[in-house]
């Protein structure tokens, strides 16, 4: 191959690697860079698809924190939901589940939200900061190319034709601006402050649920009638704080439980069904107990007190039992709260005596388990336990078994109140069999071997309160509440814009051009356009001998253009009426 040709095919060859799409070889790395890539994050993150992933992913993981106890609101209840779990257990605790919305994922998932949020509020509200301070878009040259277009001619002044639409368009509460014999005008900007609002109001629901979560505090407590309860860490049953709020931060309010009315549907097929739960309550504020104030918390009407609302979340019953010693000595009188296991309040309790005394020269504590019945039923096998038939207290029993021995309550070590540690306890007989009993208001029970004896003088009623100290719910909800008005705004407000143009054409007559765009599909715009040529007539009516009327939404620009020339045609070329036809070239006379 000769020079020539070698230098010949060198371009071509140099030419066709420019335009080839294969990766080009180098020695050194190729790429965006690390900049580029957290460019290319940070506008993954900010994007639409992205924030509607965070927010279906925080969707679903609420779903755990809704199904499984948690420890904020029920640390009772997620015990017992472990007790009856044992394999689940560990792995839930290794998920976080029982404290699902404190937990490090979806914290991430918050975090991430909110980001991608605010990564999409800032640049887009300061974009329609500047759509708001500019001026409408001018008229384009061709009006007749847009989707909505009118048109007539007129012997008004131009420039009168102009400045009565643009002040019918002012009317009409658009922007509107003159220039250059036209007039351009826009409305609709409420649709992107409805979705600026609705974007800006998931913001703020966020961050209301956030503060909510940083700066708030529940406890509960359990109430029998006729107790007090201040609102102290003491008397709390239990306390979930957070980074913001702990036992220092306690509202100072208290409460006395004066009564608890609750009815059942008697009859029919819902017997049983609740229709009513209402606490009797009286309260104070502040460090002054003497001030009552008479109120009453029922289901879903919480009391709000001192910053802090009171919620009724249970109730159940406390038989009143009295222990006596062989000698009489009463060692034990108290209400004591039995928890309700089903709908029919079937509970279960224990009575613990750690005073008993001694008992041939040691000490001893007795421990009674068992069930309280509100509606017991006349008989029941005592081998598949007793059962409630009605949750209303129609027929009260009391089924109680009793042991001797140490309590373990000596031992400094926690213990669950209403559980017997059975390890150091002895269960007592009676007749060869273990002593139980099963008895109503006002019976007793003469305790085998000389232990003395037991009293069921009654019951009463008791109710579990939730104290809830939560400062963003308010934030959250009028985030909602616009987000909401966000939402309805983006949707049904249509954004559009008019151009009307006025010159005069080479007849000497004013065209008069109206053309609307909208920039979502609407049949407004043909509307609005159709009825501000209407509006405009008075100040530039059509001529009557004009054969085009006022054109509606939808003109083609060819239909237009045709109407135009037909318009423009002489009328010298169309024959006047009576006059005589011209004749034909063949049938002039011949001189």
């Amino acid at each position: 191959m000769s020079d020539t040709e070698l230098r010949t095919e060198q371009p071509e060859e140099a030419a066709a690697e420019r335009l080839t799409s294969a990766p080009r070889d180098s020695d050194t790395p190729t790429g965006i860079g690390l900049l580029g890539w957290l460019r290319w994050m940070w506008r993954q993150l900010t994007s639409m698809r992205v924030a509607l992933v965070l927010l279906f992913m925080l969707s679903l993981a609420a779903i755990p924190g809704s199904l499984i106890p948690q420890t904020s609101e029920n640390a009772f209840k997620v015990q017992t939901w472990k007790a009856a779990h044992k394999s689940l257990a560990p792995v839930y605790d290794k998920l976080q589940l029982f404290n699902v919305y404190s937990s490090v994922w979806f914290s991430a998932i918050y975090i991430l939200l909110f980001i991608s949020l605010a990564g999409c509020i800032i640049p887009r509200t300061w974009q329609f900061v500047g759509v708001l301070r500019a001026k409408p878009p001018a008229a384009p040259a061709n009006l007749t190319r847009m989707p909505v277009y009118a048109a007539w001619k007129t012997d008004a002044d131009p420039e009168a034709a102009v400045a009565a639409a643009h002040r019918l368009l002012r009317r009409r509460r658009f922007r509107a601006h003159r220039s250059g014999g036209a007039v351009a005008a826009e409305k609709g900007y409420l649709r992107e402050v409805g979705n600026l609002l609705f974007h800006l109001s998931l913001f703020a629901l966020l961050a209301g649920f956030a503060w909510a979560s940083l700066a708030s505090g529940t406890g509960g407590k359990l109430v029998v009638e006729g107790d007090g309860f201040s609102n102290t860490m003491t008397q709390l049953d239990d306390f979930s704080g957070s980074a913001f709020y702990g036992s220092e931060d306690l509202d100072p309010f208290g409460f006395k439980l004066d009564g608890f009315t609750d009815k059942y549907q008697t009859t029919g097929d819902q017997i049983g069904e609740a229709r009513e739960f209402t606490a009797h309550i009286r309260y104070w504020q502040g460090a002054d107990p003497t001030k009552l104030k008479a109120g009453e918390i029922s289901v879903n009407n919480p009391l709000e007190i001192s910053g802090s609302k009171v919620f009724l979340i249970g109730h159940g019953y406390a038989p009143v039992i009295t222990v006596r010693d062989a000698s009489g000595k009463v060692v034990f009188h108290d209400a004591v709260p039995f928890l309700p296991q089903d709908a029919n309040l079937t509970s279960t309790g224990v009575v613990k005596v750690g005073d008993y005394g001694q008992k041939d020269g040691k000490k001893v504590q007795l421990g009674f388990s068992g069930f309280f019945l509100p509606t017991a039923p006349d008989q029941f096998d005592m081998s598949t336990g007793p059962r409630s038939l009605f949750p209303g207290d129609a027929a009260p029993a009391l089924v109680l078994t009793g042991y001797a021995g140490d309590l373990g309550t000596d031992s400094g070590l926690p213990q669950n109140v209403y559980q017997l540690d059975l390890s150091h306890l002895t269960q007592l007989q009676q007749d060869g069999q273990p002593a139980r009993v099963k008895l109503t208001p006002g019976q007793g029970w003469t305790l085998p071997d000389n232990y003395g004896s037991l009293t069921f003088d009654g019951y009463k009623k008791w109710a579990t309160f939730s104290v809830s100290h939560r400062p963003g719910n308010a934030v959250a909800l009028t985030g909602a509440v616009l987000a909401i008005a966000g939402l309805i705004g983006s949707l049904f407000v249509q954004r559009r814009r008019i151009w009307v143009r006025a010159v005069v054409g080479p007849d000497g007559r004013t065209l008069v051009e109206l053309a609307g765009l909208a920039r979502s599909e609407s049949a407004k715009i043909a509307e609005e356009l159709a009825e501000l040529a209407v509006d405009l007539q008075d100040d530039a009516p059509a001529l009557d001998d004009e054969d085009e009327a006022p054109a509606e939404a939808g003109a083609a620009a060819d239909e237009a253009e045709a109407d135009e020339a037909e318009a423009d045609e002489p009328e010298a070329d169309e024959p006047e009426a009576g006059a005589p036809e011209t004749a034909p070239a063949d049938d002039e006379p011949k001189e």
